[in-house]
């Protein structure tokens, strides 16, 4: 072996000493954390009188402003940043006021399992190198299989969020149905139009945009009718289209609607359809035996996606797909290459995560599930669920006892209502009047547009979400109602609003 040179000796061992702060000694990481954790907690104790929404994004201009990449910072001052141009800007997710999307969680012992799965930088992608952290992604993912009532035969990953997760199962649909791009244009795909969107997003960068849509009408209580769903299969048969996709939905965004799963099934089945069920807001709900009736049929889709950042209350970036044929999801997503051929016989205990999704580097997510749950058990988690039910139903009633008008009565934690003027455009009015509680900022409720009626949301599924947060809640909306009756000229003149972004998932 040749010598090293003093000189280039010299040269890498200044090199060493450069990189050294990325790798802190026990003094430093000691500080480091205490100026995090003091933060944290102010963060965590203050939370409650802080405002759920910050109207006034300006600070997060103040960003761009320090740079980045050249001079050093201090913790304290990166700190007061991120407090003020980043959590301070904006909506608060973490906030029990955030009653607009369907909230993320947050919770404490995920913060911690985080911060691990950080520290250690596992890999969770491959067995052979992490065959920890995959064991305990396939523990979970069989827990979820158990209370949805999926067979041993199914697999699955923990993905990203629902968005992946749908891809996921939209290219494995794809493959197990064989279709190549001389089918597209002939291959149908059934949904409601309340489907969310990152399902038809799936479509389009699964490579089936081109795939026919068939919008399935809904019953009076939002939900897909099966038979009109029969007759359009059907009719397409008669045209020479090949019915190839239902898509159906355990809680919609909109209104948290359930649609007739079981029914769906029987379809499906009769007419070899892929089934696969959105269950990224209500999947979770299944945990509640009370709610399995509503949610009967799950346990019978191809495919289902859950998204434990919302009904675990876990931080964002967690979401699940469960495959029923174990074997269609691995063939659909399987790869290789030389560099890899030592994991190749860790193969025989079960494919490895990066062969199941579009992932191969796997961030370690699936400790923020299973620590939690060992640490607190199941119970917590299902009365956090059936607190958020009983507060719809709560909502639902006393917002109607203040004069609104509301819709249907929740199937699960999402309401939908609006004021009516005595005179006047009510679109213009709920839409001045979902501006004025963003101005209040003490909650966060959004709106939506069902039939081209433009109605205001609320969604309660924030860990954080209890009764006070309902009752000021109602109070803001009161509130702002008398405002804009007394200065009508606010919303009578008012152009129609920007579209609201959308927060996460829904």
């Amino acid at each position: 072996m040749r010598s090293i040179s003093s000189r280039q000796r010299s040269r890498i061992l200044e090199l060493e000493e450069a990189a050294r702060p990325l790798d802190p000694d026990a003094g430093e990481r000691d500080r480091l954390m205490a100026e995090v954790h003091a933060y944290a907690q102010r963060f965590l104790d203050e939370l409650p009188e802080r405002p759920a929404y910050r109207h006034d994004k300006s600070a997060v201009a103040e960003i761009r402003e320090l740079g980045l990449g050249t001079d050093t910072r201090p913790i304290e001052r990166l700190i007061d940043r991120i407090d003020e141009s980043v959590v301070g800007a904006g909506l608060v997710p973490s906030h029990g006021g955030h009653l607009g999307y369907i909230p993320g969680g947050g919770i404490y012992a995920s913060s911690l399992a985080d911060y691990l799965a950080a520290v250690t930088n596992e890999y969770a992608g491959v067995r052979f190198t992490g065959p920890g952290a995959v064991e305990m992604e396939n523990v979970i993912l069989d827990w979820m299989a158990r209370f949805t009532g999926y067979p041993t035969t199914c697999a699955g990953n923990l993905a990203s969020g629902g968005s992946i997760a749908s891809l996921i199962a939209v290219v494995t649909a794809r493959e197990a149905a064989g279709l190549r791009a001389r089918d597209y244009e002939r291959a149908v795909v059934y949904s409601s139009s309340h489907l969310h969107h990152c399902l038809h997003k799936a479509l389009r960068m699964a490579g089936v945009g081109e795939a026919v849509r068939r919008d399935v009408p809904l019953d009076g209580d939002f939900r897909m009718r099966v038979d009109a769903l029969a007759e359009l299969v059907a009719e397409d048969r008669a045209r020479g289209l090949r019915p190839w996709l239902v898509f159906a939905s355990a809680g919609t965004v909109d209104i948290g609607a359930i649609d007739p799963l079981a029914e769906i099934a029987d379809v499906a089945e009769r007419e070899d359809l892929w089934f696969h069920v959105d269950g990224a807001y209500g999947g979770f709900f299944a945990l509640l035996e009370e709610m399995r009736p509503a949610l009967a049929g799950l346990e019978r889709s191809d495919s289902l996606v859950l998204d434990p950042h919302k009904g675990m209350f876990l931080p964002y970036g967690t979401g699940a797909i469960l495959v029923r044929d174990g074997n269609a999801l691995a063939e659909a997503h399987a790869s290789g290459a030389s560099y890899l051929q030592d994991t190749v016989e860790a193969e025989r205990w079960g494919p490895s995560p990066a062969a199941v999704s579009p992932e191969l580097t796997k961030h370690f997510r699936g400790l923020r599930v299973w620590l939690p749950l060992l640490l607190h058990g199941e119970a917590p988690f299902k009365a956090c669920l059936r607190e958020k039910l009983e507060l719809a139903r709560y909502f639902h009633g006393e917002i109607e006892a203040l004069g609104f008008e509301v819709g249907p009565e929740p199937p699960l934690s999402v309401v939908t209502y609006r004021w009516v003027p005595e005179s006047g455009d009510a679109d213009a009015f709920n839409r001045a009047l979902i501006e004025e509680t963003h101005r209040d900022g003490r909650v966060f409720l959004s709106s939506t547009t069902i039939d081209g009626t433009f109605l205001l949301r609320m969604a309660a599924l924030a860990f954080r979400t209890h009764l006070h947060t309902i009752d000021l809640a109602l109070e803001v909306l009161a509130e702002s109602v008398e405002r804009l009756e007394a200065h009508p000229e606010r919303w009578r003149s008012a152009a129609p609003a920007e579209a609201l972004a959308g927060g996460g998932g829904g």
